[in-house]
């Protein structure tokens, strides 16, 4: 598998909300109860940028078999260099090692947008996220246990991060 990293273009989007959507029914890795919607992420979208925090979609012979994205860490100045990040793989080509490619990739692209630092959000009880992103040299800087209740389950949510100098 050969993947390759662009920017996202509106047109990707129905793709992306496709494959955000795939993780609902999984229960431990979003906190969404039930589908979103296309029109429910337009302003997410709109509010992304080239620049500073970008939305990229992850490409395998120009099929979409994921996307990432940077978006703002708690949006205050002194946060400027941080970055919260997603990743979301298509179920059908999960478990090939493009989490790592993709972390890996996002580590090349901090430089250019002035950001050290990301943080990733994730339901400890999401083992392979947590494993993902444990390989690649995050750690735990916090945990909120039980803050989230799905189908009567109560969800701890890590807290993870790694500064890239």
């Amino acid at each position: 598998m050969s993947i390759h990293f662009k920017f996202a273009e509106k047109n990707d989007l129905p793709k992306i909300v496709a494959i955000y959507n795939q993780v609902i029914k999984l229960k431990n890795v979003t906190a969404d109860l039930t589908p979103i919607s296309v029109s429910d992420r337009e302003t997410w979208f709109a509010n992304s940028s080239h620049d500073k925090y970008p939305i990229w979609i992850i490409t395998d012979d120009d099929k979409i078999v994921g996307w990432c994205s940077f978006e703002p860490f708690y949006g205050r100045a002194a946060y400027q260099h941080t970055a919260e990040v997603s990743i979301y793989i298509d179920e059908a080509t999960r478990g090939n090692h493009i989490g790592t490619q993709t972390i890996q990739f996002l580590a090349t692209q901090l430089k250019q947008r002035h950001l050290q630092n990301i943080v990733a959000y994730v339901f400890k009880q999401n083992i392979p996220s947590m494993t993902l992103f444990k390989k690649q040299g995050f750690e735990q800087w916090g945990l909120l246990p039980q803050v989230a209740e799905i189908d009567g389950n109560h969800l701890d949510l890590a807290i993870l991060g790694k500064h890239f100098d």
